[in-house]
Formats: C-alpha cells, structure tokens, sequence
C-alpha cells in the first residue's frame, strides 16, 4: 500500500457508540503498530470523525464525541465508514444521505457497521442485488423496506469489493480488521487485533 488512506467514520446523533469506537480503534491501532515496526514511516490510515456540523454528537448510550471534521469541510475520503444504531433522524435528514452518496462516488470503499446498512440503502449507495448484512435483529426490517437488496444472515461481514457491510456492533471489529488485512496487509491485521487483545473472527 503507498501513502496513507482517509478514513472517515460518520458520526451522528443516537449513533452507537462501538459501531463507531470500534473501527476507529482498529484502523489508529493498525497505524501505531505499523509505525512502531517502521520508524518514521508514514501511516496506513489516517482516521476522521465527520458529521453535519462540528457540534457534539450524543451517542445512543449518551456519550458524547467531538467530530473533527464537518460535511463542509471534510477532507477526500479513500474508506467511508458508516456506523449503525438508531438511524430514524440520519434517514431523515437529506443532507446526510447526500453526503454518504457523495462521498461513496468518491471513495475506495464504502463499509457499514450494524444498522449503517439502512443509510446506505436509503443514500443510493446500495445497487439493486447487492449482498448485504446488518444486526441480526434488524434483518428482516432491511428486508422489508429495500427489497432489492440480498440480505444475508449469520455472517459477521459481507464483502463485494467497493462496498462492505457487517453485523450488529462487534462485527464491525471484525470487518475493519478484514479491511486492514485487504488494504494493508495480513500481518498487520493479526498485529492489530493481538494489541487489541480481540479474538478476531475472520469468517
């Protein structure tokens, strides 16, 4: 991999706290550990919060973030993460599913974590046909409301290349350590998930 990816993860408010914290901690993880074997090397990833303003984002548990970056000012995207949890209010609002879209053109890959896969769905992003997954619980509501879509169940993430999704929450884990392995290599996945002391599931 040459230079360092943008990585962007949506913040927004009722969002749930490890869909977001946990691909943030897994892509700053994987470049602390890259840059520990490879003194003075550039990062693999470079990790942004972005939201609609920079005012803070309340999280469904009710904690708080502090978004680095604006949908006006965010920088060029290569990962676009897109984290779930009560998604009513970011379906609603147009000018977050314009900014998913947008972005998604421009990005390397598109993921989801969880419920994330409905503002992918109602964004654009999701092609008719496209394969799938989201929280076990929610699978039959994503069914529902996108019929075009393949919804698969009982799988911890669903790669087709441009666009990846996951399961509910810690699935997200999972699927931001297969990205690590897709973008940036294996071993440092497997580095990354040791420093995490996270029991990987690769399938």
């Amino acid at each position: 991999m040459a230079g360092t990816l943008q990585v962007a993860i949506l913040a927004f408010d009722d969002v749930e706290a490890l869909d977001l914290a946990g691909p943030y901690e897994v892509f700053t993880t994987a470049s602390r550990m890259h840059q520990r074997e490879a003194a003075g090397a550039p990062p693999p990833f470079e990790v942004h919060c972005v939201a609609r303003s920079r005012e803070p984002v309340r999280m469904r548990a009710g904690l708080q973030v502090l978004p680095e970056r604006s949908f006006d000012d965010a920088c060029a995207v290569d990962l676009l993460i897109v984290p779930g949890g009560v998604v009513d209010a970011a379906m609603a609002c147009s000018a977050t599913l314009d900014w998913i879209a947008r972005t998604s053109r421009e990005a390397r890959i598109t993921a989801s974590v969880c419920t994330g896969a409905f503002l992918l769905a109602a964004g654009g992003v999701l092609p008719a046909g496209a394969s799938v997954t989201t929280h076990w619980e929610d699978i039959d509501d994503l069914r529902s409301r996108f019929p075009a879509l393949e919804v698969r169940q009982g799988v911890r993430w669903v790669d087709q290349g441009r666009i990846v999704s996951s399961a509910g929450i810690t699935a997200g884990i999972d699927m931001s350590l297969h990205l690590v392995a897709r973008l940036a290599g294996e071993p440092l996945a497997l580095r990354t998930a040791r420093q995490m002391d996270f029991a990987w599931t690769r399938v």
